[in-house]
């Protein structure tokens, strides 16, 4: 194709943005930006009882969440309804649909009775003559094609075949001039001028009646690519039973969203052995033949073991400010300036060998406390009355100590040697006197961290 690229995602606004759902928008971001395209947004809002202003306001925050930006104003489709019905009428004018008077309980009886042979609805209006059109309410219905069968050339499913006799006469234009989703979908993307339909293969029987009125127009046809969904770990269609199925319970549960995006790039696509990659390295790869016809499997996992290899290359300075928003989503009260400072030093280390932001908070909870620390059960264990007299004695030589590992770790070494232990038992009164727990970070990175006033208080209020 000559024409730019420009690729949709078209949610419904009736619950939250769901994570197949989110995969799908970065499958259209990432073909678009990765070509100097266009990737729009669409709100199909055209179903009014179901559709919530608080749903549409979830999958706009899901999709910045993911950062995934979009080109121009959102667009919903119930605004475009007047858009919808003028080329359903169009239809008419061009022979392409007819009016149908058939009422619900005469196509209620035509089901009954054809329910055995699966045959599909036959309207008696199609080939009607409109002078004897009754005064009376109608639907436009399309003119589908009795014989043959429509093609579909899918760049994921491959060539996909319809018999025509299996496809009935949709309805384009309900009685009470609202358009039909089939109808609305199919003008949208025409006058959106979107090339590429990267979706759910969910979708994939839809695209046969989306055809024909694109035909029915002779409009241009996009390309349609209709990806698998995601499955759970069992291999059935994923829920709640799996786990967390909405993007934004991702973000509550601290996942970084680069190793989202990372991971959902991933989940059923592939490009040679890559795993590991930005998304600008992503939109470079990313081809709609790397996807692949099988559902793909949600594998929490691997979902964790990419996170964490983000967050570890994440620059500090972002890091903190993706930090703070989860603190936010989770409830947690704000960090103070001393605990912004503190964790900003704290960052280096002990994101290395975290995956979530919980596990950092957990790996950096020795700078985000408060004297008097809190010790424990394990670490008070470490507290007898031979360790408290090591730590009132270190305290007293590390009053001078320039403060470098370099410098600290001869005080250190000696200390444990004068009292006969290794360093290890030495380690572990000081790590309950600094973080007030027997798992943290190397003693001497908290040490830099806390400084030398806030270290030595803590050391010797664990010392009293």
């Amino acid at each position: 194709m000559n024409s730019p690229i420009v690729t949709r995602f078209a949610p419904s606004p009736t619950g939250y943005l769901h994570i197949g759902g989110g995969r799908t928008a970065l499958f259209n971001w990432l073909f678009a930006r990765g070509r100097g395209g266009k990737f729009l947004l669409r709100i199909e809002d055209t179903d009014r009882e179901r559709s919530t202003p608080e749903a549409t306001a979830a999958i706009l925050r899901g999709l910045t969440w993911l950062g995934l930006d979009w080109d121009g104003e959102v667009v919903s489709q119930f605004e475009r309804k007047d858009r919808h019905a003028e080329v359903a009428h169009q239809m008419l004018s061009r022979g392409t649909a007819y009016k149908c008077f058939s009422t619900t309980e005469e196509i209620a009886d035509f089901r009954e009775a054809s329910n055995a042979s699966y045959a599909v609805f036959r309207s008696p209006w199609r080939e009607a003559d409109p002078t004897t059109y009754p005064d009376a309410p109608y639907v436009i219905r399309m003119k589908a094609p009795r014989t043959g069968e429509t093609v579909i050339e899918d760049r994921v499913q491959g060539t996909v075949r319809f018999q025509n006799d299996q496809l009935d006469d949709m309805i384009c234009l309900r009685s009470d001039g609202t358009p039909t989703y089939m109808l609305a979908v199919v003008v949208d993307d025409h006058d959106m001028g979107v090339t590429h339909i990267i979706r759910g293969d969910d979708h994939l029987n839809n695209a046969a009646r989306h055809k024909m009125i694109y035909d029915a127009m002779d409009w241009p046809l996009p390309i349609w690519a209709h990806i698998p969904l995601i499955h759970g770990p069992d291999g059935k269609k994923l829920s709640k039973r799996h786990g967390a199925v909405g993007v934004e319970e991702y973000q509550a549960m601290g996942y970084p969203a680069a190793g989202m995006r990372n991971y959902l790039t991933r989940l059923g696509w592939g490009h040679l052995d890559a795993e590991i990659f930005t998304s600008e390295e992503a939109m470079k790869m990313f081809d709609l033949d790397g996807i692949g016809r099988g559902p793909a499997r949600l594998d929490f996992k691997k979902l964790e073991n990419t996170c964490g290899h983000h967050m570890a290359r994440a620059d500090d300075a972002a890091l903190l400010h993706e930090l703070t928003a989860f603190m936010a989503v989770a409830g947690l009260d704000p960090l103070t300036e001393t605990q912004r400072d503190l964790l900003s030093q704290a960052l280096p280390f002990v994101k290395t060998s975290a995956k979530t932001f919980p596990q950092l908070l957990e790996k950096a909870n020795f700078s985000l406390i408060f004297r008097p620390i809190a010790i424990d059960a394990a670490a008070q264990a470490s507290l007898d009355t031979v360790s408290r007299g090591i730590l009132k004695s270190l305290t007293l030589q590390l009053q001078n100590a320039l403060w470098s590992k370099t410098e600290l770790e001869p005080i250190l070494t000696a200390a444990a040697a004068e009292a006969g232990i290794g360093f290890g038992k030495l380690a572990a009164p000081i790590r309950a006197a600094l973080a007030g727990r027997t798992a943290t970070p190397s003693v001497y990175d908290m040490m830099l961290v806390l400084g030398r006033d806030e270290t030595l208080a803590r050391l010797a209020e664990a010392a009293e």
